[in-house]
């Protein structure tokens, strides 16, 4: 198990990414929380399996269709046991 906190800038709120993500996160299996910063990035925080993870931090590269991805961060960190994958504010 692997985990990753994620943070993506640029045309990323108001455009569906959070409930979008809930659902890559979902088809892949994975565990962690998604949620609006004040800054207008959005961060990500995915566990579980390796190769889902890096499915889910691939999605997050480029977001839903209404999005403007321009950077993204990504930082390992220890998993925590998450066992549900949630839209936070």
């Amino acid at each position: 198990m692997i985990r990753r906190r994620v943070l993506v800038s640029g045309t990323v709120q108001g455009v569906f990414f959070r409930d979008s993500c809930r659902r890559a996160a979902a088809e892949a299996g994975v565990a962690g929380w998604v949620r609006n910063l004040p800054d207008g990035r959005v961060e990500a925080v995915v566990e579980g399996d390796p190769d889902a993870v890096e499915q889910v931090v691939g999605w997050l590269r480029h977001g839903p269709s209404r999005a403007v991805v321009e950077g993204v961060e990504v930082i390992e960190e220890q998993p925590e046991g998450l066992l549900v994958f949630a839209v936070t504010t």
